[in-house]
């Protein structure tokens, strides 16, 4: 792992905190719940039926783990009537609170509700919309926050160079909720991603609105209106946060290369030095950080969730154990 890897991990140890696991059915969930806590990264709540785990990971030294099952729990109750509430006014019933409290993915984020955990991990083996769904349902947005979104940490090979990004980390957003965010959605992910960058990364975030064109230099009035979109997503944000580096409209490599900044953007502060990368919708930024993944030989840690009231995240169906500790180390640090 790298040293900023390793420093995410290191501060995740100080906190003790407590995340639960959603996902007791899976091998990876349930060998990355046995690492953690072999660590001391975080204590694991993991929810599932105990059987059922050590038939699923027979070899797994799970102590010190908590197994909670839904089925069988004294709380589920308690978090039934948690549901009730929270979803009464749009129609639940008490019988259908009862039944979808039993949900893993559902418990879990009326265990983090209700105050028994610090922080929620799911997504193994569930899609993005059933893993978050929970958390717009029940721990909803934080105070002043309109908008969740996500982003990810990619973190530089270390063995490689990287001369456009000296820090070895920067950050891309939004890459996995919002399809087609707005311009006020847009200024809120760029607060929310500096933040994410400042406090899980310790960056110093400079932040790049995104685009095809660079300070006016291409139009698409015609198509989807993206240039003038980011346009205005910048001062929106830098009205909100008038403290925020934070430029734009810029092509990638503006944003990142001091010769072409110097030539397409002169005098901007941002320019030629961004680590926080800001998409004008999912296609390019799920693109775009696949790229850098893929390509340019990247961690990507994420997608790392931003907005919610309690750190909840989400993982891909395609993560590995080390994925999963890393998150968990992540969700850890944002309930500092």
């Amino acid at each position: 792992m790298s040293k900023i890897v390793d420093s995410i991990i290191n501060k995740a140890k100080t906190l003790n905190k407590t995340i639960v696991l959603c996902e007791g059915e899976d091998k990876r969930v349930i060998e990355a719940a046995a690492e953690i806590t072999k660590q001391g990264i975080a204590k694991i709540v993991l929810i599932g039926n105990e059987a059922e785990c050590k038939a699923v990971a027979p070899d797994v030294d799970l102590t010190g783990v908590t197994i909670v099952d839904p089925e069988t729990s004294e709380k589920t109750a308690l978090y039934a009537n948690i549901l009730y509430e929270a979803r009464k006014a749009k129609g639940m019933t008490e019988e259908q609170a009862a039944i979808q409290a039993k949900d893993r993915t559902m418990f879990g984020a009326l265990m983090l509700k209700n105050g028994d955990v610090d922080g929620y991990v799911s997504g193994a083996c569930h899609s993005t919309a059933n893993t978050l769904r929970p958390g717009l349902q029940v721990i909803k947005t934080a105070p002043g926050i309109k908008t969740v979104s996500s982003c990810f940490i990619l973190i530089a090979d270390e063995k490689l160079p990287h001369p456009y990004n000296p820090d070895g980390a920067a950050v891309f957003a939004d890459c996995a909720i919002n399809i087609e965010p707005d311009a006020q959605q847009i200024a809120d992910i760029a607060i929310a991603s500096a933040a994410t960058a400042k406090s899980i990364v310790n960056l110093d975030p400079k932040v790049a609105m995104l685009s095809f064109s660079t300070k006016g230099s291409g139009n698409d009035d015609k198509y989807f209106k993206s240039v003038p979109k980011m346009q205005e997503a910048l001062e929106i944000a830098k009205t909100a946060a008038p403290d925020l580096k934070i430029d734009g409209e810029f092509q990638f490599d503006a944003a990142v290369s001091e010769t072409v900044a110097a030539l397409k953007a002169p005098g901007s502060t941002v320019a030629g030095h961004a680590n926080v990368f800001v998409f004008p919708n999912i296609n390019a930024g799920n693109i775009g950080y696949k790229i850098a993944q893929r390509f340019g030989g990247y961690m990507a840690i994420g997608p790392v969730c931003q907005g919610f009231a309690k750190p909840l995240n989400d993982l891909s169906r395609g993560c590995v154990v080390e994925d999963i500790v890393i998150l968990v180390a992540v969700t850890a640090c944002q309930a500092e």
